[in-house]
């Protein structure tokens, strides 16, 4: 069970939010691994610029979990 700080359980929106959080995490980093590692991704840029591009994208995915991660004193019930 997911469980708050307090020990009561998550409302199922916050759930809901947290799968989708999760969700978008994994699917920004997979992009990001994809772009550096694939040689055969069909994006026409030099191997440098590919590699940049992707490590942008990862550090977006970290930063974006990151935020969400972060309580707000609106989840607070």
């Amino acid at each position: 069970m997911l469980l708050n700080d307090n020990g009561k359980q998550k409302s199922p929106k916050r759930r809901f939010l947290l799968i989708l959080g999760v969700a978008a995490f994994v699917g920004f980093c997979i992009l990001g691994l994809m772009i550096i590692f694939w040689d055969k991704f069909p994006l026409q840029l030099p191997s440098t610029q590919r590699k940049i591009f992707g490590a942008v994208i990862l550090v977006y995915a970290v930063l974006r979990f990151s935020r969400y991660l972060k309580k707000s004193p609106d989840d607070e019930e």
